[in-house]
């Protein structure tokens, strides 16, 4: 849908309409399924069902048939089948419209009927997850590499002694298979460290393996003033300690008139070394020119051809300046009018069901004990509701592999959703099961009112919560992000006849 971007405003519009609606669709097919579950379950143990809504709040539309209400709330987050043999749940759902005495259902009918929901989560990721591994999952090397590619200076990781070409085993003594993700990755052990260093498991080219302990703190990343108001939508930093995974630089675009342009160089060729010096980074070869401006700079690229298809290295001269134009607030500094590509070539990866429903798995539950930690850094804060997980799909659908992005997206999801809603929560489906496990041992029904007031400030405690993680959300879009300059809109590079003389 890029193509409706040429067409102006009004198609740039139209693609962000149509590109929300999409990610409507995606979020409606959970929660029916997820619902679904619940209102086949209830026939099966012959409950009485009121009402099968999609989202919560005021009804955009209903419409009653056989006897239930069908309809799409105003509130964007989950959904409710209506059920008043159940637990009561008013403040969510509203209050029973039946007349009619209801016969009482055994506690096992509520735990199935309550388990049901999840049990469909968890059926829909596998479905998805078996699609991912017919289909693929796009992965750039980036995202699997084990190897650093590059160390900020001054950072703790550079104070520690960690540098390029270090390949990470393990981090805290827990095994790594890729840099990022959420399990087994450079980036979650960082995240997730609790103690004051962080200890690296390295094996160094020339030196072998050997343990580098990393400070946990970083002052220049420490919470900077802010007023109240903007606290409100910013999150806490995550741990971080300047490291990025090795990243064969690949060209996304090149500007007309540049050094880059001049050497004949093309969208798409990876840049392989510079000076006889391997290219781990990007921010490598920007640093390298440094103190290179009007001089001779050898390179080396990877290029396929077109139609074979055949990889073939080849070697070119840049000679890296300042761009001719200069409309920058910021300190002019050498170029050669790249762009880098965003992702780098990716290829097909096709991980197992097992593996995928594993991993998600496991994410899930090392974030809710990071969450229960004193020690992790790691809150609530860090966490994202609706509007975040949208954010989400809206760029997973710009992305030239979008099914296959959402698919693998999807997997994680509802297998998150299937695990958040067993927690043992009041308003969640673990909640019910907990009450309907409670009455079992009772032999007796809880008591009902008191029931109401737990579910009541249940319900409300997760309304809350939805609020304040969605005030994260927005203020990812809106304040995170600031007011970036376009450094390509703000420079420019002249034909030689109208060059300046080079200094």
């Amino acid at each position: 849908m890029q193509w409706l971007s040429s067409l102006g405003p009004v198609g740039e519009t139209i693609r962000i309409i149509i590109l929300i609606l999409e990610v409507l669709l995606v979020f409606n097919l959970m929660i029916l399924v997820h619902e679904w579950g619940h209102f086949l379950a209830a026939r099966w143990r012959g409950l009485k069902v009121e009402a099968f809504y999609i989202w919560f709040g005021k009804p955009i539309w209903k419409k009653t048939i056989n006897g239930v209400e069908y309809g799409l709330g105003s509130i964007p987050a989950g959904g409710y089948v209506k059920l008043p043999q159940m637990a009561p749940m008013d403040a969510i759902e509203g209050e029973s419209t039946s007349d009619e005495p209801l016969p009482p259902i055994t506690p096992l009918d509520k735990i199935i009927v309550a388990f049901a929901g999840p049990l469909f989560s968890f059926g829909l990721a596998c479905v998805f997850a078996l699609l991912v591994s017919w289909l693929g999952k796009p992965q750039s090397e980036a995202f699997v590499t084990t190897t650093i590619g590059y160390v900020v200076k001054d950072s703790p990781a550079g104070k520690a002694g960690l540098l390029p070409g270090d390949v990470i085993k393990a981090i805290d003594g827990q095994p790594i298979r890729r840099f990022e993700g959420f399990v087994d990755s450079v980036r979650w052990g960082i995240v997730a460290s609790e103690g004051e260093d962080i200890a690296f498991e390295v094996d160094r080219p020339g030196e072998g393996l050997k343990t580098v302990k990393v400070s946990a703190k970083w002052p220049d990343l420490e919470k900077k003033e802010t007023s109240w108001w903007k606290s409100i939508f910013e999150r806490p930093a995550f741990r971080e300690v300047g490291i990025s995974g090795k990243s064969t630089p690949m060209i996304g675009k090149i500007s007309a008139n540049s050094p880059a342009a001049d050497a004949g160089l093309l969208p798409g060729d990876e840049m392989l070394s510079v000076d006889g010096i391997a290219l781990l980074s990007p921010i490598q070869l920007a640093e390298y020119l440094e103190n290179k401006a009007n001089k001779e700079v050898k390179v080396v690229v990877r290029r396929k051809d077109k139609s074979t298809r055949v990889a073939s290295e080849i070697p070119v001269t840049l000679i890296p300046r300042v761009p001719d134009v200069w409309k920058s607030k910021i300190e002019p500094r050498i170029m050669v009018g790249i762009e880098w590509h965003a992702t780098g070539e990716r290829k097909l990866y096709y991980p197992g069901v097992p593996e995928q429903v594993s991993d998600a798995a496991r994410s899930m539950f090392s974030m809710i004990s990071k969450l229960v930690s004193g020690k992790s850094d790691i809150s609530v804060a860090h966490m994202s509701g609706p509007v975040g997980i949208g954010r989400v799909y809206y760029n997973l659908l710009q992305d030239p592999a979008a099914l296959l992005q959402i698919l693998w997206f999807s997997v994680v999801l509802n297998i998150n959703l299937a695990i958040m809603n067993m927690l043992p929560f009041p308003v969640l489906d673990g909640g019910h099961i907990t009450m309907a496990i409670a009455e079992a041992l009772r032999k007796k029904p809880l008591h009902s009112r008191a029931l109401e007031w737990v579910q009541t400030a249940c319900a409300l405690t997760l309304f809350g919560f939805i609020f304040f993680v969605t005030f994260k959300d927005l203020g990812d879009i809106f304040i995170s992000k600031g007011e970036k300059s376009n450094l390509a809109e703000e420079i420019g590079w002249l034909p030689k006849d109208q060059r300046p003389a080079a200094k």
